[in-house]
């Protein structure tokens, strides 16, 4: 009999020991279903959020998505309205020539001294290239200087009288322009060989 109260009385301080971890295993797990209740809070808000986030972030792009067509049409309008009117400021500036030309032919018609209408043709041409000159235009010069494919079309090769004129230029036959450094015409040249 004594086993017998010893096992009741291991039995009753197990019992205590088991209801103690018995409501420690439930806490456990009603603390388990809270955190989990609060995860999947967290991840609805997290859900809402990256929604939330996903939506500016669209809006944001179509903005930009319009702003770099406005200013892609905006560009290229420009760019037409350059070329289609670049050469306006040139043209202007070529008008003064044509009136003088224009009284030149009047003058002419009446003039006995052939002299005042070669200095009056020359006083026009000068005019006209400080114009061209204030756009960017400039003269190739070909006057003793070396043959340059670059800025030289050799028209025709005549034996060079000395040996310093050969591989020089000779003779001009059409004189060559430059617009701002940029060859818009090849001067026509003779190479001595």
């Amino acid at each position: 009999m004594s086993e017998e109260l010893k096992n009741k009385e291991q039995k009753e301080q197990q019992e205590p020991q088991e209801t103690t971890a018995n409501a420690q295993t439930e806490t456990d797990t009603e603390k388990e279903v809270g955190q989990e209740t609060e995860k999947e809070l967290s991840v609805e808000e997290q859900l809402e959020a990256s929604k939330k986030e996903i939506e500016e972030l669209n809006d944001k792009l179509l903005r930009k998505i319009a702003e770099f067509d406005n200013y892609r049409k905006r560009t290229l309008k420009e760019k037409t309205e350059l070329i289609l009117n670049g050469g306006e400021k040139t043209i202007v500036a070529i008008l003064p020539v044509i009136d003088d030309m224009e009284r030149a032919l009047k003058n002419m018609q009446n003039a006995d001294n052939v002299t005042a209408v070669l200095e009056g043709v020359e006083l026009i041409y000068k005019k006209f290239m400080d114009i061209l000159g204030k756009q960017g235009v400039s003269v190739i010069e070909t006057k003793d200087a070396d043959f340059d494919v670059d800025i030289h079309e050799a028209i025709a090769q005549l034996p060079a009288p000395t040996e310093e004129l050969k591989g020089k230029v000779m003779d001009c036959t059409l004189t060559g322009y430059k617009l701002n450094d940029k060859v818009i015409r090849h001067s026509q040249v003779v190479v001595g060989v």
